[in-house]
């Protein structure tokens, strides 16, 4: 067989890319030099971290906020300023970051702690207590050439591995010497799955991230544009019209850095020497239609019934209340349909999901309260991904 990449007909990375010079600070892990309209957060990360140049163990921080506000990059860069400075200062400081979404139990959070401070650990294998006592004993062993280890461990989307594995490996961290953690959710009440000594322990600063307006998406948008896009390959309205739709996604700057990045790569695909907004447009409708088939895919065969049942009420016009929803649900499953009180955990977890949303409105006097449902993402695009799962 002739080597793929050999292929005359192959779009790939050989041919002159007139578009791109750099698809990197389009990635939302990119870490520009700058984060732009994010000061005020990172400035208050300082003040809870800046204590350890001192030698004294940093508060515990919390930072809230949705998808794509800047969580991540703001903890990151803060980070990386902290190290840079108690290197100059010759203070041993590590900030080591963990995506509970990669480590999801306490023990491989602790392990791969171990691991990156310089102790062997295996991926498993060991007790827990083992591994918690070789942790700890890092702490009571100071290196001669260095003094005592201050660590601060990032904890990115805590609440999967709260959700997986409880609140132990926070009762560790917070019970070791010189450790303190930033924990990162999206969600206000993740701390309902945390216990009441563990949360007494944490006692953490809480920051919270607000969503980006469009002027400010812009002004992102337009640096990382510099950094990615050949000069004048961007129409004019190319940045404004990604920015007004991430705008409406709540502020995810992780969603417009996509929308941007994506209409580049149908104008190279198509071999334009220009990026238009007819680009950004169809961009849109591939990472819209990418998102539901990945979340539709991972979804229980009866969460994909309620969203069938959904879909069905939305295109009657109905407004959907939890009562119209189980029966029409209940038509659809028959006789293996799950219970109506089941029905509300299937609601909740795809509202988290971002597909559906519900307000509860009062009926008036008399009439009691009823939760209203309705569809977030595109018919269209549900009812070809529910048929083709």
């Amino acid at each position: 067989m002739e080597n793929i990449f050999e292929d005359k007909n192959l779009l790939g990375n050989r041919r002159t890319n007139n578009i791109f010079k750099d698809k990197n600070p389009l990635d939302h892990r990119f870490l520009p030099d700058k984060l732009l309209h994010r000061d005020q957060q990172i400035r208050e990360i300082a003040k809870c971290w800046v204590d350890v140049l001192g030698g004294v163990t940093p508060s515990n921080v919390t930072l809230y906020g949705k998808t794509g506000t800047g969580k991540t990059a703001a903890s990151q860069f803060a980070g990386e300023q902290l190290s840079e400075v108690a290197d100059k200062e010759d203070v041993f400081v590590k900030v080591e970051y963990i995506r509970c979404t990669d480590f999801t139990t306490e023990y491989q959070v602790i392990s791969r702690l171990c691991n990156r401070l310089g102790r062997d650990v295996p991926n498993r294998g060991w007790t827990k207590a083992e591994v918690i006592n070789t942790f700890d004993d890092i702490f009571k062993r100071p290196r001669i050439d260095k003094g005592a280890l201050h660590l601060i461990v990032i904890l990115d989307e805590i609440d999967i591995l709260l959700n997986k594995d409880g609140d132990g490996i926070l009762y560790t961290l917070t019970r070791t010497e010189n450790v303190s953690v930033l924990l990162i959710s999206n969600y206000l009440d993740f701390k309902n799955m945390i216990k009441s000594r563990v949360n007494s322990s944490l006692n953490d600063k809480e920051i919270v991230f607000p969503p980006y307006g469009a002027d400010q998406l812009l002004d992102i948008l337009s640096e990382r544009a510099k950094l990615s896009f050949h000069d004048n390959v961007l129409e004019d309205d190319v940045i404004p019209l990604c920015s007004a739709m991430a705008a409406k996604e709540e502020g995810d700057a992780r969603y417009a850095l996509d929308l941007l990045k994506n209409a580049g790569e149908l104008a190279f695909d198509e071999f334009s020497e220009k990026v238009t907004g007819d680009h950004v447009k169809r961009a849109k409708e591939r990472i819209e239609h990418s998102k539901v088939s990945e979340i539709l895919s991972t979804l229980p065969f009866q969460q994909q019934r309620v969203l069938e049942a959904i879909l069905t009420l939305t295109k009657q016009k109905e407004e959907i209340t939890s009562g119209k929803l189980y029966e029409a649900y209940t038509e659809i499953s028959k006789k293996d349909a799950v219970t109506y009180r089941r029905i509300f955990d299937f609601i909740t977890e795809l509202e988290l999901l971002g597909i559906i949303s519900t307000k509860t409105i009062s009926r008036g006097r008399g009439k009691g309260r009823t939760n209203i449902i309705k569809l977030q993402c595109d018919e269209t695009l549900l009812e070809t991904a529910l048929y083709t799962i």
